[in-house]
């Protein structure tokens, strides 16, 4: 995780939500510097019961200490900001504002971490690691309902058990991640694909006359 979080990659996360009878789907799409704290990412919600209609879309832009958002036609061309540090998880697997140094984070504290073997993931050879996630690391950053309702769960059912894979290439790289906390008849899945990584990010934040500072931010498509 400390050599990936030195560089930049291309990302391509889905993370499928859903039970017996309903599922959607969020796929996170775009180019993250971690080592230069920017990015922007285009965000997507696609219910698999009807492929056809348009989805809800959302861009982010991460340039610093700072995310922005916009997108929205209701917006009219103005975006939102928030501080990245202030931003909360408000869903189960989800991170702040969709940030993909999160993902890294939680991932690179699994616990009773084993080695399943040598895989290839996107044409390169790789060694897969899994492990398990801790209540601590699953609600790390979890805005305080959310902490509430997943307490709740764990006095009712008992341990809860979230498991964490990490695909990592010949040169200490993580190429994939994958958090997956089934329940029963539900659960939610998040896969993160890393490609193309070193590659040159750009990007512009908004101009400030267009970008209106928010405490805080949730729904579906932040996370």
């Amino acid at each position: 995780m400390a050599a990936t979080k030195k560089s930049s990659a291309r990302i391509d996360e889905e993370i499928e939500i859903g039970d017996s009878t309903t599922s959607f789907m969020i796929s996170i799409k775009g180019d993250f510097d971690w080592a230069g704290a920017k990015g922007r990412l285009g965000v997507a919600l696609h219910n698999a019961a009807a492929p056809q209609k348009t989805s809800p879309r959302m861009e982010e832009i991460f340039d610093g200490d700072t995310v922005y958002f916009g997108g929205f036609a209701e917006m009219e061309g103005s975006w939102g900001s928030i501080r990245r540090e202030k931003a909360e998880a408000h869903y189960a697997l989800r991170a702040p504002m969709n940030d993909p140094e999160h993902v890294l984070r939680q991932v690179a504290q699994m616990r009773r971490t084993s080695k399943v073997g040598e895989e290839t993931v996107n044409g390169m050879p790789t060694v897969h690691y899994r492990g398990l996630l801790t209540q601590e690391t699953v609600t790390l950053r979890m805005a305080k309902d959310m902490r509430a309702k997943v307490d709740t769960v764990r006095e009712r059912v008992g341990a809860l058990a979230v498991y964490a894979d990490a695909w990592v290439d010949r040169s200490g790289r993580v190429v994939r991640t994958r958090l997956d906390w089934p329940m029963g008849a539900a659960g939610v899945k998040a896969t993160m694909n890393l490609t193309d990584h070193g590659k040159l990010v750009r990007v512009t934040a908004p101009d400030p006359g267009k970008v209106v500072p928010m405490p805080s931010l949730g729904g579906p498509l932040p996370g």
